[in-house]
């Protein structure tokens, strides 16, 4: 059976006492419970991800980072480096989230310098694509999408050490989402590049994530279609009993 991946995005949300609350409960139930062929991944803020890699080392959890520099190191205030998140045992890291591309302007190649960066210090990218509503009515979203993969993997070599998460723009935040025939479509339109540009094993083995007002309502029937591998989760990840009923929903998948 196929692994699944659910990775919540926290985006900048939670107070420390909020997060260390919420990882004191899914550590009782991870503690309880054993996950089958799924991996629990948590995506806090900065100032969090210790709490996270501390509960990594006995749990299975894994820690996964939000965002991260294009540049090697200094003087960039503010900026976090992929050594810095590789000395903290961070084990992922989202590269080209929507809002990052739309709200501060990072460009396909900002994205590729930032990959290569992660992929250097050995930590897996998790690559989001997707397209805007207005992209979507015109009928661009095949255009966008492989506009963006091309662009964000230039000079990319892939062995095993990427995700891709394909985000609906429309549908990040919105309450709408994808239906699960939409995101199928685009999934195999984006495993079909893969083996077309690495290879049928490199197509097979990469994991690709559906991200967009993903829930409990609707993880079942998304997981159901063949190129889903999982969720990127980004509001529906900040309460504690949707993200475990999320994993049991995975988990009991067959």
């Amino acid at each position: 059976m196929r692994k699944i991946y659910l990775a919540g995005n926290w985006k900048m949300n939670k107070t420390f006492q909020e997060a260390d609350d919420f990882l004191y409960e899914l550590g009782e139930y991870l503690e309880e419970k054993t996950l089958r062929n799924v991996e629990a991944i948590i995506c806090p803020p900065f100032p969090y991800l210790e709490l996270v890699t501390d509960m990594a080392e006995e749990l299975p959890l894994s820690c996964g980072a939000q965002n991260v520099s294009e540049y090697k190191s200094g003087a960039y205030t503010g900026e976090i480096s992929a050594e810095m998140l590789s000395s903290m045992e961070v084990e992922y890291c989202i590269t080209g989230h929507s809002e990052r591309r739309n709200i501060f302007g990072e460009s396909n190649s900002v994205v590729n310098a930032k990959i290569k960066q992660l992929q250097e210090h050995f930590i897996i990218p998790i690559l989001c694509i997707g397209e805007k509503l207005e992209e979507r009515d015109a009928g661009k979203t095949d255009e966008v999408v492989l506009s963006q993969l091309q662009g964000s993997l230039k000079d990319i070599k892939i062995d095993g050490n990427l995700f891709i998460a394909y985000e609906p723009v429309w549908a990040i935040g919105t309450g709408k989402t994808a239906t699960p025939q939409q995101a199928q479509e685009v999934h195999k339109l984006i495993r079909e590049w893969l083996r077309e540009n690495y290879g049928e094993d490199v197509a097979a083995d990469i994991p690709i994530l559906y991200g967009g007002s993903v829930k409990p309502g609707n993880l079942k029937e998304l997981l159901r279609e063949a190129d889903i591998d999982g969720g990127l989760i980004g509001g529906a990840s900040l309460e504690i009993e949707g993200y475990i009923k999320m994993l049991e929903i995975a988990g009991n998948l067959k």
